[in-house]
Formats: C-alpha cells, structure tokens, sequence
C-alpha cells in the first residue's frame, strides 16, 4: 500500500452526463428560489414584532440553516455542469462532506425542538412563555448547533484517516461519506460502524422525538379537548412543521440507515437530492401558503415597503 500513490484529489461525476444545460437551468432555479424563499421567511421573522415568539425564532433558525446547506452543495454541483470533469481537493472534500452533515444534522435536532415547541403551546399553553422563555430559547439553539457540529466532525476526522491510493472517481454530485468509502484503500470498518451507530442513531433518535411530542399532542387534543374546532384550531399550528417533517426524514432515514458501502449510487444521489435540495426549497412555499401568520406579516412588509415607496 506505501508502494502506491495517494490520491489528494477526487473528480466529482455528478448526476448524468446527459442533458446537461437543462439540469444547469432546472438546479439554478431551485437554489435561487431556495435562497429568495428562506431568504424572506428569515427576514418576515426578524422585521415584524408579531413573530418574534419561540415558534418563529425557531423557524428563522430552519431558514437560515436551509440557505447554506443547499450552498453546501449545489453551487458545486452547477459548476459540474458547465464542465468535462469538475474536480475537488482532498481538503476541499473533507471540508464539503463536514459542513453538509453538520448542517444537515443541525436541521434533524432543529426540527424535534421545534416539536417539542408545539408541544408545550398546545398542551401547557398557559405556562408556555416561562417554559419557552427567550433563555431556554437560546440554548436549545445552542444544542443544536454544537450537536450538528460534533456530529459531523466525528466523521470528518475518521474520513480524513482514510487512504485514498486510486481511482478518484466519486459518483456523486458532491463529497459524501459512502461515496467515498467505496473508493477508500485501507479498512473501512470504523467509518460504517459510525456511521450506522451515530448518524443511524442521531436520525432515529431526533425522529422519535418528534414522533413522540407528536404522540402527546394528538393524545392531549383527543382526549382533553372536547370541540372538534378547537381541536382542529390547535392542531393548524403543527400542520407546516408535521408536513416539513415528513418530507424531510423520509428520505433520510432511508439513505443512512444500515449503511454500507454497496449501495445503488444512482438511487443514493436521488434521495440526497430530495432533502438537501428539494425539500429546502418546499420548506418556505409549506410555512408561508400554510401559515396565516408569515403571510400577514408577508403582506404587512410589502405594504409598507409600497407605501414608502
């Protein structure tokens, strides 16, 4: 093994060589509604008094995650398009592979606190403000931020371990773990038990988490609300986050539960694509044509901003 050579740059295939402009055009349009639809949730939330509750500083935070976790990848994947062969470093890769799992995970623990959030409003609404103060607030945030962060460095030091002797080829619109564990030379025993123990764990444990605020919610609405418009009142609050939810750990769980590095690239580039490109994009058109309140104070700013004009 010391007798070969160590690859230090890798060569990113991509989705399909075919097609390639219309890909170019169809990606363009996806990030670029990505970043105008986060862009103005994340601005609805700070500019207008009305949301600034736990709820919405938790919705700001998605959007602000959302932007830069399609950033991540897709400005990579864009330039691939334009080119024969779109190359990347060893650091580069590394660099890319830690802030995609590290933003990714973030958004997984984001989405159970934002759970748990509509727990304690629908069922202990009068002790909701001193459960949710502006402290806890801050530091569940924090948690999930330093959660994502050394999730994703585990990873990134025990890949940056690993010796890459050839072929560099990775098939993949970007660098992500079991891509490049197919391509590893030395033993990749370690990463596969990490990633199944960890990630595996870190998505079921944020999913049952979510599940069960959702358990206590749709329990509490049954059982201790007797009219069936209040009921469904209460449950409208959820109706973003639950369908967020659902779009968002579909496809996850599915790409990295009981990992190895045999699996179908095409079908793993597919759903890689629904959570960290498509549903980015979804996230704003559920909470802004599902949600009253962001499209009041959507409507609120336009006006204002007319009016001044």
């Amino acid at each position: 093994m010391k007798n070969q050579k160590e690859v230090h740059e890798f060569i990113l295939l991509g989705l399909t060589k075919d097609h390639q402009l219309i890909l170019f055009i169809l990606f363009l349009l996806l990030y670029v509604t990505s970043l105008l639809g986060n862009g103005v949730i994340l601005t609805v939330t700070l500019a207008e008094p009305r949301l600034h509750t736990p709820m919405y500083f938790f919705l700001g935070h998605l959007s602000f995650l959302d932007i830069f976790y399609t950033t991540v990848t897709v400005p990579k994947m864009l330039s691939g398009f334009l080119k024969v062969n779109q190359t990347i470093t060893s650091l580069e890769c590394l660099t890319q592979l830690h802030f995609f799992h590290f933003l990714g995970s973030s958004e997984a623990v984001l989405l159970s606190v934002m759970a748990f959030d509509r727990y304690v409003a629908i069922c202990n609404p009068l002790r909701y403000t001193v459960i949710m103060n502006k402290r806890v607030c801050f530091l569940l945030v924090g948690a999930t931020w330093c959660i994502g962060f050394f999730h994703a460095l585990i990873h990134t030091v025990v890949t940056s371990q690993l010796w890459f002797c050839g072929p560099n080829r990775v098939h993949h619109f970007f660098c992500d773990i079991k891509p490049l564990l197919k391509l590893a030379c030395s033993s990749i025993t370690l990463n596969l038990t990490l990633l199944n123990a960890v990630t595996g764990s870190m998505g079921l444990g944020t999913f049952f988490l979510t599940l069960l605020s959702y358990i206590y919610i749709v329990s509490f609405l049954f059982f201790k609300v007797k009219s069936s418009q209040s009921r469904w009142k209460a449950f409208s609050t959820c109706a973003s986050h639950l369908t967020v939810v659902t779009v968002f750990y579909i496809p996850i769980l599915s790409n990295y539960m009981l990992a190895s590095a045999d699996g179908s690239s095409e079908r793993e580039m597919i759903i890689t694509l629904l959570y960290s490109v498509v549903t980015p994009v979804l996230n704003p058109l559920i909470y802004t044509l599902r949600n009253e309140e962001v499209k009041s104070a959507l409507k609120k700013i336009l006006s204002r901003k007319l009016s001044s004009g």
